[in-house]
């Protein structure tokens, strides 16, 4: 993803290290030793329709955030809901008038994390003009915009997800984009479709990306260009979105399968 829709917000003192928990957040107190500490867990189970915890913010708005995307972001339960078999649903959806809505959430200003290891497992959905992501964004964002908070995503797909993306988004003296570190290619296995777990470690100096027990992406502070700056040992939340159309991945077609869903079945954070 490319940066945030524009919002004028400030956020709470961070509590902890480098963990800010809202009053609903589902988080581990203490583990078996040599276990790793739980700073969050959450799984969707609950009737089909509901709302996810509120720990998940939904963000609303769109046609033309981002990449100039098509999409409208809202929190109706066709949008965004569980679906009564253990899953989050965030569904892209077009209506008879030919507008498309879709879904956005993120955690920001209720959890977010410094170091440790944060993964999700999803089925990733397929089809032209689908583009579905597992990112983060620094919690500052809404003070010091993008990319000057920093951005990391550790999944994206394009169309029929036939490969990954994966980047990290830091900001650059004399560019309004920053520096953008990527990579992207094929897997040994499908992605559209079936369950995957996507994750993300974080330690000091070091920004790690992967699926399954595949490393896709590796990046210190070795890798910036002249002028770009390391932001990546603060705080970030979590976002889930699907988007559709625009820039990137392109537009829509009549072979695109609306609705189509982003279906996650947990989330976690654990200290490494």
């Amino acid at each position: 993803m490319t940066g945030p829709r524009s919002m004028s917000m400030r956020i709470g003192a961070l509590l902890g290290a480098g963990v800010i928990l809202g009053a609903c957040a589902v988080v581990g107190t203490g583990t078996a030793t040599g276990q790793p500490r739980v700073l969050l867990h959450m799984d969707f189970d609950g009737p089909a329709g509901s709302a996810p915890d509120p720990i998940w913010r939904a963000e609303l708005g769109g046609g033309g955030w981002g990449n100039h995307e098509a999409q409208v972001y809202t929190d109706r339960p066709d949008n965004v809901s569980l679906d009564g078999h253990g899953h989050l649903a965030m569904t892209a959806r077009r209506a008879a008038d030919g507008q498309i809505t879709s879904a956005r959430l993120t955690t920001w200003g209720n959890f977010a994390f410094t170091y440790g290891r944060a993964e999700a497992r999803i089925a990733l959905p397929a089809g032209t003009g689908l583009h579905p992501a597992f990112w983060l964004l620094g919690t500052d964002i809404y003070e010091v915009g993008w990319p000057a908070a920093g951005e990391i995503d550790v999944i994206e797909t394009l169309n029929h997800a036939t490969e990954w993306h994966s980047a990290v988004h830091a900001p650059q003296a004399g560019t309004a984009r920053g520096q953008q570190l990527s990579a992207s290619g094929p897997v040994p296995f499908p992605l559209a479709g079936e369950f995957r777990t996507y994750w993300v470690e974080r330690t000091p100096g070091r920004i790690v990306t992967g699926v399954d027990d595949l490393t896709l992406l590796t990046i210190t502070p070795l890798n910036l260009q002249e002028g770009a700056t390391w932001v990546f040992d603060r705080p970030f939340n979590l976002l889930f979105s699907l988007a559709v159309g625009g820039a990137w991945p392109g537009p829509v077609d009549a072979s695109t399968p609306f609705p189509a869903s982003m279906l996650i079945d947990y989330v976690r954070v654990t200290e490494l």
